[in-house]
C-alpha cells in the first residue's frame, strides 16, 4: 500500500520508494496530529541541520507541503535496509494519500578493521 502512495515525481518520494523495494522496514503511526505542528518542528530541524552542513533530501519541500495541507496528518518512517537513510512520510488523516516525504542520511560509524 505504501509503495502506491510513494509514486510521486519528487526526489525524496522516489528514493523512499526505491528503499522500500530494496527491503526497507517501515511503520506508520495510528495517531494523527496537526500538519502545522510537524511543519514547525521540521522547519527548526532543517535550520539546525543546515548550520551543520547537512542538506536533507526534500525536507524544505516537506515543510512547505505540510503547511499548505493544513489538516491533521499521519506520520511514518522508512529505514533503508542498509541503515543509511531514514525517510519521513506524512499521509492524509485516513492514510489514503501522501502529503509529504523527506529523507535524512543517517550517520553510520565506519567499521573498524
Amino acid at each position: 500500500m505504501l509503495e502506491k502512495l510513494l509514486a510521486g515525481d519528487d526526489e525524496a518520494s522516489m528514493a523512499a520508494l526505491a528503499a522500500l523495494r530494496s527491503g526497507a522496514t517501515y511503520g506508520v503511526w495510528d495517531t494523527t496530529h496537526p500538519a502545522e505542528r510537524h511543519a514547525g518542528v521540521f522547519a527548526r530541524r532543517l535550520r539546525r541541520m543546515r548550520l551543520r552542513g547537512v542538506e536533507p533530501l526534500g525536507l524544505e519541500r516537506m515543510v512547505q507541503l505540510l503547511r499548505e495541507h493544513g489538516r491533521p496528518v499521519r506520520g511514518g518512517l522508512i529505514d533503508s535496509a542498509d541503515q543509511k537513510w531514514t525517510f519521513l512520510v506524512f499521509l492524509t488523516e485516513d492514510g489514503s494519500a501522501l502529503v509529504a516525504c523527506a529523507g535524512v542520511q543517517r550517520w553510520v560509524e565506519p567499521s573498524q578493521a
